[in-house]
């Protein structure tokens, strides 16, 4: 069997999860807080048919060797946790992190979800949550008849009472950082969640710690470069391509074999 066969079609598998990776930054383009990732890859073993360095004669050694590549393999996926954009709103309530940070929200299963999309709203019981009704951890919640919703860089919510004679402070919004954010795991909804590779967070204030700030008013949205992705999908079509055109020269090869 000619080897170019099976190493061609681990390149078109590879290229097609590169595709399927690029499909979904292109996908989520104007998701707030999106990041986006590029499929990693590494050859495969190899045939060692000469050692390189072996003995040709008593005082002679091969300065290269004979090994033949058996392909290639999809390893992981990487996140590019470079900072997205900024998108200025008029919602008191939509908030952004500029710096280092996730902003916290409280699972349904009782463990802490993270996120870099500040897109929160209130809930019928005047809690701050986020899209899909998840609390924000700390338990904000915004008292009846309260006014002016403001948020401090450094994480303090306050509210005006009585007609704006009166500011309560409600709470405090933290934030959480991790030593490696490449190894979390991402769920879905904007949310990531803790791992071994990640490392346990690094909870505190914003402004603290090495920490950003938060600001009021605007979200981050994606950090997707749609010309980026385009250069990447054309890449990917032509390996691909050129990957599937291997395999039809290794037929017309063992065809010609064939006819010997």
């Amino acid at each position: 069997m000619i080897n170019s066969l099976w190493i061609s079609k681990t390149g078109m598998e590879a290229q097609q999860m590169q595709l399927d990776v690029i499909s979904n930054n292109l996908a989520n383009v104007s998701t707030n807080g999106f990041k986006r990732a590029h499929a990693v890859f590494e050859d495969l073993m190899y045939q060692n048919l000469r050692q390189a360095g072996s003995n040709t004669s008593e005082q002679s050694t091969l300065p290269t060797g004979l090994q033949v590549g058996l392909g290639v393999a999809t390893v992981g996926t990487s996140r590019d946790f470079i900072e997205g954009g900024v998108q200025t709103t008029e919602n008191s309530f939509d908030m952004r992190v500029s710096g280092n940070g996730f902003f916290q929200l409280a699972l349904p299963d009782g463990t802490i979800g993270y996120t870099r999309n500040g897109n929160f709203s209130l809930s019928p019981s005047g809690q701050l949550v986020s899209q899909n009704g998840l609390p924000v951890a700390g338990g904000i919640t915004v008292p009846l008849g309260a006014k002016a919703f403001s948020v401090a860089s450094d994480g303090t919510v306050t509210v005006s009472l009585d007609g704006g004679k009166t500011n309560q402070n409600i709470g405090n919004i933290t934030l959480a950082s991790f030593i490696n954010p490449a190894g979390l795991d991402p769920k879905g909804q904007n949310i990531f969640t803790e791992t071994v590779a990640s490392g346990q967070p690094n909870v505190g204030a914003p402004n603290t710690n090495g920490l950003g700030a938060v600001f009021q008013k605007s979200l981050e949205t994606s950090n997707v470069n749609v010309v980026q992705e385009l250069v990447s999908m054309i890449q990917t079509q032509r390996a691909y391509e050129m990957n599937s055109k291997a395999i039809q020269t290794s037929d017309q090869m063992l065809q010609k074999l064939g006819q010997l």
